[in-house]
């Protein structure tokens, strides 16, 4: 290695690692102090201002408060300056366990009538801590053991927003203040860079400037529109994976959008999930009370098991793989919505296959392959596999521990054969089965959840499914539900971010932009264009009439793939000059040999 190459490495910079509070013991300590720090800030300069709870979050702290008039940007930075004075003043943190009752009558003291509510829930002990003698609230902690132990030039306080006290809309509203806190000043600049760079890709920005789909309050949040662009995209990834699929013997089924509620009884979703389906529609009241009627679907899976269920079936009609992307409704808070990845009604690509105990490992196997192959087309590589595996102390589940330990046992298996690099996530299971999750980090490093393959033992008990084995005899079927995407939407949104908005030249719903040097031109850019149409290729002809370079701006906005200038020299040559946005300029190329290069590209999902 020459020096300069030394030199180059020598230079690059250092990359900034960002955990999770839930990462670091060492950031829940500084987080949890820094919101403490901000309470008592806060209460220093708004008297009136009364605390309710301060957690830490992903990647900084909050806490929300009772005040008369509402929190400006101007208080937020004399906020920050009151913190650093606490931080300078290095005040002890300090434990202390009191009894309940002692902890009421302080409280009392102090008339803060929301700490009291939150006591009620609390177990014991009950602590409190202190910031030196001046103030102090109820918590589990940890903390560090001095303000001073904070680095000022590593907070920041964020934003205000609204808030309902516990979340419910009848209770009193509140002011939230968010707030970040680091263990250096380098940390919070990479947060800070890294956010700028989320808003650049934000998919509901970038989802909006490409025309991609739309909201309104008309139809509802969480309800997304999709425009004519934009549904080019979801068609091109559905059609991807319904071939992907064909090839892989599975079976198309199409399943309505609600269904009588005693399905979801029976699959255990009423009782598990009712406050995220959508509400009974009843013929009357008589009816609601009984909890007779339809809902709208949260899930797809029952449907699926009606269809296998409908005739009984022999062991060599299995596996039995039934597909459908079937759109799924969940009531979601609408605090909690959040653009394309967290909505109301969404579409899955779902699909469950009933297969003999002797089949699950392999159908397994295969499962994890086909999602595996969908994320190396979507060029998606940064991403780790999580056991999502059932708490064996929570209630919320359905069944024997022994389905759960066969069900388990199966996704083990699975990721140890595959040498996958794996970690486990108790508490993370569906109610009904283990699930085997694939964790994907963006761009950003923020991690998101997209395929998931489980493993049910459960509802073919619930629903008393059957085939009829070699022997004669009567057997349950296993079931694995599989989605590569998850939602449809979701994988968009994070798409949008991941690529910012530069869709792979086989995803792109315009993948072809061909621009004329003039009016004159034209004719010849729209005969190519569809040319290219016909031949499966997106492709348009730009008709607007502007200068060239307006032209090629406009293009480059819209992040098409491949532009194809056409002036004099290109009628003449039956050629186009292509410009691509992965390799820019390649001159003129005729243009039979654009359309055989492009075809090539796209069927092999590659850039131009």
């Amino acid at each position: 290695m020459s020096a300069s190459e030394v030199k180059d490495l020598t230079e690059q910079p250092q990359k900034i690692n960002l955990p999770r509070t839930s990462e670091s013991e060492q950031l829940q300590k500084i987080r949890h102090t820094a919101s403490h720090v901000m309470a008592m800030a806060v209460q220093k300069l708004f008297p009136k201002a009364q605390v309710t709870i301060g957690p830490w979050i992903d990647y900084g702290f909050y806490y929300d408060f009772d005040h008369p008039e509402p929190f400006t940007e101007k208080d937020l930075k004399a906020i920050q300056k009151e913190m650093i004075k606490i931080i300078n003043r290095k005040l002890p943190v300090i434990r202390e366990e009191v009894t309940r009752e002692e902890a009421e009558k302080r409280i009392k003291e102090i008339n803060e009538p929301y700490k009291l509510e939150i006591l009620e829930g609390l177990s014991e002990p009950i602590t409190i801590y202190h910031l030196g003698e001046q103030w102090w609230d109820l918590c589990a902690g940890p903390h560090l053991e001095n303000t001073g132990n904070l680095h000022p030039k590593a907070i920041e306080l964020e934003s205000l927003a609204g808030a309902y006290w516990r979340g419910d809309e009848t209770k009193a509203q509140l002011q939230r203040i968010y707030g970040t806190a680091w263990e250096t000043p380098e940390q919070l600049a990479e947060y800070k860079r890294r956010k700028e760079e989320a808003l650049r890709r934000d998919h509901r920005r970038l989802g909006k400037e490409l025309g991609l789909f739309i909201f309104t309050d008309l139809v509802g949040p969480g309800l997304p529109l999709w425009t004519p662009k934009g549904t080019v995209l979801r068609s091109t990834l559905e059609d991807f994976l319904k071939q992907e699929q064909l090839k892989r013997g599975y079976q198309p089924v199409v399943t309505p959008h609600i269904a009588r509620v005693d399905l979801f009884k029976t699959s255990g979703h009423w009782q598990k999930y009712k406050e995220d389906m959508f509400p009974l529609m009843a013929e009357n009241d008589e009816a609601a009370a009984l909890e007779q009627g339809f809902v709208m679907k949260p899930m797809n899976c029952p449907f699926h098991i009606q269809i296998y269920k409908n005739e009984l079936r022999s062991y060599r009609n299995l596996p039995m793989r039934l597909a459908e992307f079937g759109t799924v409704y969940r009531y979601e808070q609408s605090g909690e919505l959040g653009g394309l990845t967290r909505v109301r009604g969404f579409t899955v690509d779902d699909s469950h296959l009933f297969v003999t105990p002797e089949q699950l490992d392999e159908e397994f196997l295969n499962v994890v392959d086909l999602i595996l192959s969908v994320f190396k087309s979507l060029q998606l590589t940064n991403f780790k596999a999580r056991l999502s595996f059932r708490d064996p102390n929570s209630d919320k589940y359905i069944g024997s521990d022994e389905a759960w330990e066969k069900s388990q046992g199966a996704i083990r298996r699975a990721v140890e054969k595959l040498g996958m690099e794996h970690f486990e996530g108790i508490g993370e299971a569906a109610f009904y089965g283990p699930k085997l999750d694939f964790i994907f980090r963006d761009a950003l490093e923020r991690e998101w959840q997209l395929g998931t393959v489980q493993v049910d033992y459960n509802l073919p008990e619930r629903f008393d499914l059957e085939y009829v084995a070699e022997d004669g005899t009567r057997k349950r079927p296993v079931m694995i539900h599989r989605a590569p995407f998850g939602s449809l939407e979701r994988l968009i949104g994070i798409l949008i971010e991941e690529y910012a908005g530069d869709f792979p030249l086989w995803v792109a719903p315009v993948q072809a932009r061909l621009l004329p040097v003039s009016n004159d031109f034209l004719p010849f850019a729209q005969e190519v264009a569809q040319k290219m149409q016909l031949l499966g290729i997106r492709a348009e002809a730009d008709v607007s009439n502007e200068r060239l370079g307006k032209l090629i701006r406009n293009a480059e906005k819209d992040k098409i793939p491949v532009m194809g200038v056409i002036g004099g020299k290109e009628v003449e040559t039956n050629s186009v000059s292509i410009r691509t946005r992965a390799s820019g300029e390649l001159g003129s190329i005729p243009v039979d040999e654009v359309i055989a290069r492009m075809k090539d590209a796209i069927a092999n999902y590659n850039t131009f």
